[in-house]
């Protein structure tokens, strides 16, 4: 018996290694995708922040520059692209301008007699609702409601309070045998007129920075303070203060750049940038006005302007140096 052998078939080829042309590419195209992906990976976040940037140099930085070169000239607003160069003249002037010195003067007293009391009451407020109080949500929308006021109402609204024939708060004291008083006329009562319009919008905001920063500090110490004895003042004293001087310093830092560069709550209370009849309670900010929209000296005006910038500039140091030093103070008490 004999077996025929027949001869099998090649295997068929379906697979097998690529080409080395195609490898090649695919090698090319995930290097690309690799550069792709780095690349955005590195610059999208610049892309994203762009925007402020743009804005900023469009409408902060350069007029800030052009604003310190407008300062080095004389120029008017008839004439604003007539520039005659006087160097630090305009700076110089200020020196010997006892109505820049008078500004000076009333921006840091109604700037004090503002930002203190708003401060501390701002600080008691906090201290109230750091508690849990019925409502408490209520009373924390309350003390924004000021803060969404806009200045001209707020402002128009006190004018009319402290009027000195039809003025409820010189009728209030009546009530009790008090004459009435002229409060724009005169140099404290303006100033004070006007502080309880800052306090009245301010209060409320710089309540909550201190109720999210009283909320932060560890219970433990608190329950630690109890049990040693101490009463809710103390600890309000020797717990809530300490840990809240970060906040404090910022609250006060923001207050102050806020009092100096004080403008509409003055303007409005009189209609007037000359800040009464005797400039009784004219600020910086009204200075600055009044010399380059109604003088129309815009170099002396821009000359203001970049003093105010200089003296935000040095309280900010101030500012810094005072928390560095009360950083190493408690950092060695811990030590």
């Amino acid at each position: 018996m004999t077996t025929d052998h027949v001869p099998a078939a090649p295997p068929v080829s379906t697979g097998g290694a690529a080409p080395p042309g195609d490898d090649a590419k695919e090698q090319r195209r995930a290097a690309r995708r690799s550069r792709r992906y780095r690349r955005d990976t590195k610059w999208s976040p610049y892309g994203f922040i762009a925007p402020f940037f743009v804005f900023f140099a469009a409408f902060g930085l350069f007029p800030l520059l052009y604003t310190g070169w407008s300062s080095l000239h004389r120029v008017s607003l008839h004439n604003p692209n007539e520039l005659e160069w006087v160097g630090f003249q305009n700076f110089t002037r200020l020196w010997q301008d006892e109505f820049f010195w008078n500004a000076l003067g009333n921006t840091f007293t109604i700037g004090v007699i503002s930002t203190v009391p708003q401060l501390l009451i701002a600080l008691g407020i906090a201290h109230l609702l750091n508690y849990k109080l019925r409502g408490s949500m209520m009373f924390r929308v309350a003390m924004l409601t000021p803060y969404a006021t806009s200045i001209a109402a707020a402002t128009l609204v006190f004018a009319m309070l402290y009027g000195r024939d039809y003025g409820m708060i010189n009728w209030a004291l009546g009530l009790v045998g008090v004459d009435p008083v002229s409060w724009e006329a005169g140099s404290w009562s303006s100033q004070f007129a006007i502080s309880t319009i800052v306090i009245w919008r301010w209060t409320g905001y710089n309540a909550l920075i201190y109720l999210a920063a009283m909320q932060a500090v560890p219970h433990h110490l608190y329950e630690s303070a109890s049990l040693d004895g101490a009463s809710r003042w103390q600890q309000f004293i020797h717990v809530t203060i300490p840990s809240l001087r970060p906040t404090i310093i910022f609250t006060v830092v923001v207050s102050t750049i806020g009092a100096t560069q004080l403008f509409g709550e003055p303007l409005l209370f009189g209609n007037s940038p000359s800040g009464g009849s005797q400039s009784q309670y004219q600020t910086l900010g009204l200075y600055m006005y009044q010399m380059g929209w109604v003088n129309y000296h815009l170099g002396r005006s821009a000359a203001i302007a970049w003093t105010m910038f200089l003296l935000l500039i040095i309280i900010g140091l101030v500012y810094w140096a005072i928390t560095r030093w009360v950083n190493r103070d408690t950092a060695g008490k811990e030590a």
